[in-house]
């Protein structure tokens, strides 16, 4: 049988095709790609460094090292610390007391002896004219600060300039003889959860390690301090990393290696940029920071609470007091609100509310919006500021009252004797005298010697009101308790025994 003639052209034409598309998508993916790289090796200011082609392709990270390496530093710090001799057998001190005489007395009551121990750590250079970031804790209480370049090329004496303790980030400054390599400032807000990130730092001494990974999560809240917001990833960070530079695929500076957890892996955390950059030129300009206040006591919105404020969601955050006299109370926030917005910012946690008026500059007026009584609420606060208050923890002693049996407490009148003991101004109240370790008032976190100054929103000023509001509340599931405990106020949801 004769093979036609049409199917070898259509078979011709159809590789011919093939091979011209083939050489189009080549070419279009050639142009991606070194438009990619060109926005990868831009700096700040959209200019392409020295030596940098378009289409310079990262290859398994070693052009993100090369030139990022030079702008993380090395920095060691050496600190004199006080510490008595130490007595090697002090159980045979009697016999050489008695045959030494005073002798003996004297070099065992030596004064504190000094002794230098030195700390390692990293940072990176933001500035031509020599600053640098790194954190608190590598530079805190330093006596002498030692800054070696990439690769050990030079050392420089350096000064602290600004520290921020609570953010646990440091600026210092060297005075350089040559122009050094500067790293670009990111946005952190911008990473996403399974980003690339690379760590370079100073590991175990061991200077210019370059890690990668991804970013495992964000806003991660460690206990560290009151403003944790932190990275979290699973490049390797190690001690000495501390004060080193995040950096995204872009080569940008998104976070501060700060912290990581004993004995874990895989599990590092980083101060997101955004939160330092806020800072930097406080610190710069005056050596420390000083945050927005405005005076309240918050709590975390549980599910049980916000059922007993009769709330579909636990969006916000709960006041339960506010100081008199200060910002929020001159606005006319409230013990019971619940704040959703802060200067156009959505408020859904606890963790929220402390950062974003930490963030707000002191003098400004905000708007605050926030529900009370299921309603929306909005008013105007003019931010303040005010150093950290020390509270103290009031301790009362068990009276011989029988608690009672539902919430497991005992109660009694504030009398004189208490109010000295309590060393405040108290006119009235109740305040929990006994505590049954196992009952439901103290599985809700109730104490003795909280004051009792509400029940399901009823004000509690005598042993009357203490008595009439338990009675009112003898078939409720829950019980809402607003207790006073040192400086402030705090909402509790109690769960009687049947």
């Amino acid at each position: 049988m004769k093979q036609s003639g049409f199917g070898i052209k259509s078979i011709v034409v159809v590789a011919v095709l093939s091979v011209l598309v083939g050489i189009f998508l080549t070419a279009r993916f050639d142009m991606t790609n070194q438009s990619g790289a060109q926005n990868f090796w831009r700096d700040g200011n959209g200019q392409l460094p020295p030596g940098a082609s378009p289409a310079m392709i990262p290859n398994n990270f070693v052009e993100i090292a090369k030139r990022l390496s030079p702008t993380v530093v090395n920095i060691s710090t050496t600190q004199v610390m006080k510490e008595k001799p130490m007595m090697p057998f002090p159980e045979f001190k009697g016999p050489f007391e008695e045959f030494f005489g005073d002798d003996f007395n004297k070099f065992f009551n030596e004064p504190k002896r000094e002794f230098k121990r030195q700390s390692l750590g990293s940072g990176f250079i933001i500035n031509k004219e020599g600053y640098i970031l790194t954190n608190y804790h590598v530079i805190e209480n330093a006596t002498e600060i030692i800054v070696s370049l990439s690769e050990g090329k030079k050392e420089y004496k350096a000064k602290a300039v600004g520290q921020d303790p609570k953010l646990d980030i440091a600026l210092i400054k060297i005075a350089p003889d040559e122009d050094l390599p500067v790293a670009a400032v990111g946005d952190s807000e911008a990473l996403q959860i399974g980003e690339w990130v690379v760590a370079i730092g100073n590991p175990f001494g061991l200077g210019g390690t370059v890690t990668a990974g991804i970013v495992s999560q964000k806003g991660r809240i460690i206990g560290a301090g009151p403003y944790d917001n932190f990275i979290q990833t699973d490049a390797s960070i190690n001690p000495g990393n501390s004060g080193g530079p995040l950096f995204n695929i872009k080569g940008e500076v998104v976070g501060i290696n700060t912290a990581i957890i004993a004995g874990g892996q895989g599990i590092g955390f980083a101060t997101p940029i955004n939160m330092v950059k806020e800072v930097l030129l406080q610190l710069k300009d005056t050596g420390h920071v000083t945050r927005g206040w405005i005076g309240v006591s918050i709590q975390e919105l549980t599910p049980e609470l916000a059922k007993t404020f009769g709330l579909k969601d636990t969006n916000g955050v709960l006041i339960s007091s506010a100081n008199s006299g200060e910002p929020a109370d001159k606005a006319g926030i409230k013990a019971g609100d619940i704040v959703t917005y802060f200067d156009g910012k959505r408020i859904t946690d606890l963790s929220d509310l402390p950062r974003t008026v930490a963030n707000t500059a002191p003098g400004r007026t905000v708007e605050v919006k926030l529900l009370r009584d299921g309603k929306e609420k909005t008013v105007f606060v003019k931010v303040g500021t005010k150093s950290d208050d020390e509270v103290a923890e009031i301790v009362i002693e068990d009276n011989d009252g029988e608690p009672d049996k539902r919430l497991g407490l005992s109660a009694q009148a504030i009398t004189p004797e208490i109010v000295k003991r309590l060393g405040k101004k108290v006119t009235d109240g109740v305040i929990i005298s006994g505590m049954k370790a196992d009952g439901p008032a103290a599985t809700a976190g109730l104490r003795r010697g909280d004051i009792i100054r509400e029940i399901d929103r009823k004000p509690i000023r005598n042993m009357r009101d203490y008595s009439r509001a338990l009675s009112e509340t003898a078939k409720n599931d829950v019980i809402l308790f607003l207790i006073e405990r040192g400086e402030s106020t705090i909402y509790v949801v109690v769960k009687p025994k049947d």
